[in-house]
């Protein structure tokens, strides 16, 4: 007997029960229903072909309210899978019984429709708009104000699903007024609650500026600052995440931020933690420094590139560290006091040996790369250029030698040093093809020194020397 089989045989066990006379048996076969479809996709799939969905949908609607709880948790555990399963959940009518059941006395009732919906509407913007459709939204905000915290924490989660699709599914959902309930809920002190508050609220202010600013309206600055210092992970993060969301958009926003002490606040976050909770941290950082000299100033002076570097050199995943290096590059890339900042730290060579470690993810190489080129294009600090002569490739190589025939022809001091250090050496070592900008480079620094200076160094010279001495005839 094939698995499919058992399957067809279970459901047609089970799926006469629901119409049973006696009420607790039909809640324990919808509940069995819903064990089974929460386990995988398949099984979830043997409840729709055995067209169960459009029995429960009708007796969601008649039911006491243990039956709607349980048949709400098999809607739910279908849905979850796969946008296929949700969508046969949406064309058996049921959200519009689910929308209902929001309404309905009972919280369990209410907590097990909200849960139901968002499970249909975070899959793709298709599902969430047919959520908003059915009128799912201002009861989801009134759930948010109920007075039990299990369904505040699923009416929230389920804002969140809707609004992360699009600029107008979270229009919808602001248009409910559910902005100012959730900011009001940041402080409060069930973790899984702000967890879900504070998802919204990025979901919502991740679209647009008008959105972002709507969520800065409602006062959400300094709150959210203080679940940066929360001792759960998830509440951390969510709260990096959000600041991150507001950030990222203009130079104002990010301004606020900062004006709250925001970029200290998270500088601390992501001392204070590991992995993957820091990597909205690092991100916000990298989108504060982005937008200006004086905003990437601010991640300076707030002592923000120390736990930058630590980010890069102590994180396992490639992704969280090619998020410091970009981040980094944005601090380092604005005038040369930026660069000097960022190179000071002695992090040019750890991102050169990033980009050139072929154990790297693609992502990584290039956005050390990058890094590299936005940090070393500014950078007039020549003690932090010197070692990576001797190890950068071509394309990089041509940034560190441009920057030092920029600086060499003004600084005495700065020439003898190079020359004392073996710098003017390796740079007679390079090949260049003639013509190129790195050759131009290379004969603006051979031009900053006396002519047998420069011939002293270059390669081959000892031997011609030698040679001359061989040759000579003294004068006897």
């Amino acid at each position: 007997m094939s698995q499919r089989q058992v399957l067809q045989g279970v459901m047609a066990l089970l799926r006469p029960l629901l119409l049973d006379v006696v009420p607790t048996i039909q809640q324990t076969a919808a509940l069995a229903l819903g064990r089974l479809a929460n386990y995988n996709d398949e099984l979830a799939e043997a409840v729709v072909k055995g067209d169960i969905l459009p029995q429960l949908v009708c007796s969601l609607s008649e039911q006491n309210r243990f039956y709607k709880k349980a048949a709400a948790f098999v809607l739910r555990a279908v849905g979850k899978h796969s946008p296929q399963l949700a969508q046969a959940i949406v064309q058996c009518g049921a959200l519009e019984t689910l929308v209902i059941c929001l309404e309905d006395f009972d919280p369990g009732v209410k907590e097990a429709a909200a849960w139901a919906l968002g499970y249909i509407a975070r899959h793709n913007s298709e599902l969430s708009q047919a959520v908003v459709d059915a009128g799912a939204v201002p009861l989801l905000v009134l759930c948010i104000q109920e007075p039990e915290i299990a369904l505040k924490r699923i009416a929230a989660s389920t804002l969140s699903d809707i609004s992360k699709h699009s600029p107008e599914l979270a229009q919808t959902v602001v248009d409910a007024g559910a902005i100012a309930h959730l900011a009001q809920m940041i402080l409060n002190p069930d973790a899984k609650l702000k967890r879900q508050v504070l998802s919204a609220l990025s979901q919502i202010a991740k679209h647009s500026v008008d959105l972002a600013e709507l969520v800065v309206e409602a006062e959400i600055f300094p709150v959210v600052l203080t679940c940066l210092k929360d001792s759960d992970e998830y509440v951390k993060k969510n709260g990096a995440t959000l600041t991150r969301e507001i950030a990222k958009h203009t130079p104002e926003l990010s301004q606020l931020i900062v004006n709250a002490g925001g970029v200290a606040a998270v500088i601390d976050c992501i001392g204070s933690c590991r992995g993957t909770v820091r990597l909205p941290g690092i991100m916000m950082l990298g989108y504060v420094a982005a937008h200006s000299e004086n905003l990437s100033m601010a991640v300076i002076v707030s002592k923000g590139i120390p736990p930058l570097c630590t980010c890069l050199i102590e994180e396992n995943e490639d992704h969280i560290k090619a998020a410091a290096a970009w981040a980094l590059g944005q601090v380092g890339r604005h005038t040369p006091e930026h660069a000097r900042a960022v190179a000071v730290a002695n992090v040019l060579p750890t991102l050169l040996s990033m980009y050139m470690d072929t154990h790297s993810s693609e992502d990584l190489q290039v956005k050390a790369k990058k890094a590299l080129k936005n940090i070393l294009q500014k950078c007039t600090y020549l003690p932090a250029l010197e070692p990576l002569l001797h190890d950068a490739p071509p394309n990089i190589l041509k940034h560190i030698v441009g920057q030092f025939s920029k600086v060499l022809p003004h600084d005495s001091k700065a020439r003898r040093l190079f020359v004392t250090t073996g710098g003017l050496k390796k740079v007679q070592e390079i090949k260049a093809e003639p013509g190129s900008l790195l050759q131009e480079y290379i004969n603006t620094i051979n031009n900053c020194y006396p002519e047998e200076i420069v011939r002293y160094y270059s390669p081959g010279y000892s031997e011609i020397l030698l040679e001359r001495v061989e040759n000579y005839h003294p004068v006897l």
